[in-house]
């Protein structure tokens, strides 16, 4: 059986790939909410094979995996595998299976634009003349600036190549691969820095106080990975005592953003509920491709496998 356990808001139920399961085998899907709880999510798994894996807020911790003794593969969607203990799912015998690059587009273009967002002041621009005024603030321009990406896989990699075409001297750092520079030499000569590393135990709290001591004073930083990578007091200390000149932000420590959070008044920052990937297009395609993933696993061909 194939499970989808966190179709909430539903997005899978009555789509392309939900028909191509359906050739599979029983497909059963739940569009409630109640996966971030973990019993609950065991039990919505239960006696599956294929759980497939829609939203970040279902966790696949140890405990979950225990109790579903018959789960053999979790296929996310998306790149992200925060979510899943795959360690324990490497000692457990299941699979992960994840879809890097079906967002890459979408989500690269969405960097892109907070980046102009936060530089140009375009919300805040927008309010005061919607309020009867015509502000006339400097305005920050991409072209002739430094870009400091890291990470370099689909996402990353697209990001640079936009950044280029805007006219931007592009300083990009990998976890896995040998980088040009390295990542003090990126902090302290970027404009702006845009993170799209995989969140793991290495890059929790990858951007901390120390690194915003390094970057320049008015720099912008832009996160469309995960909230983790960046330390939650050190960002908000960075920007209330004026050391970012902004920052653009896609995704956060707790979603939905709590409502007393600071960020929600500090004006020089541009938030999006972590929607990046949010197109008609990465929808489909993304969608497909889990199932593919799973397709494969079950006639015992390899699929895109996500280890530890």
């Amino acid at each position: 059986m194939i499970v989808v356990p966190d179709d909430f808001p539903s997005v899978f139920e009555g789509s392309e790939a939900h028909e191509r399961a359906k050739a599979l085998g029983e497909v059963r899907v739940f569009r409630e909410r109640g996966a971030e709880d973990e019993a609950e999510l065991a039990r919505r798994i239960d006696d599956s094979t294929v759980a497939v894996n829609i939203r970040a807020y279902a966790r696949f911790s140890d405990a979950v995996l225990a109790r579903c003794p018959k789960l053999r593969l979790v296929a996310i969607w998306g790149t992200g595998t925060d979510n899943v203990d795959l360690d324990a799912a490497a000692r457990r015998g299941v699979t992960v299976c994840n879809t890097p690059g079906a967002n890459a587009i979408a989500v690269a273009e969405h960097a892109i634009t907070l980046m102009l967002a936060v530089a140009r002041r375009i919300p805040g621009i927008d309010r005061e003349m919607r309020s009867g005024a015509w502000p006339r603030d400097m305005l920050v321009q991409l072209h002739g600036k430094t870009l400091g990406v890291f990470g370099t896989g689909a996402i990353g990699a697209r990001v640079a190549e936009l950044g280029r075409a805007f006219g931007m001297d592009v300083l990009a750092w990998s976890a896995r691969q040998g980088s040009a520079a390295d990542k003090r030499d990126i902090l302290t000569r970027a404009d702006f820095v845009s993170l799209h590393l995989r969140l793991t135990p290495e890059t929790r709290g990858f951007i901390g106080a120390r690194e915003f001591g390094l970057m320049k004073r008015g720099a912008v930083l832009v996160n469309t990975g995960r909230g983790g990578l960046v330390d939650r007091q050190a960002l908000h200390e960075a920007l209330a005592g004026g050391r970012l000149g902004g920052a653009g932000l896609d995704v956060f420590h707790d979603e939905p953003l709590a409502g007393g959070d600071p960020l929600l008044g500090i004006a020089h920052t541009v938030l999006s509920p972590h929607n990046a990937g949010q197109t008609a297009e990465v929808r489909r395609d993304g969608l497909l491709k889990v199932i593919e993933n799973v397709e494969c696993f079950l006639a015992g061909r390899p699929a895109n496998t996500v280890s530890a």
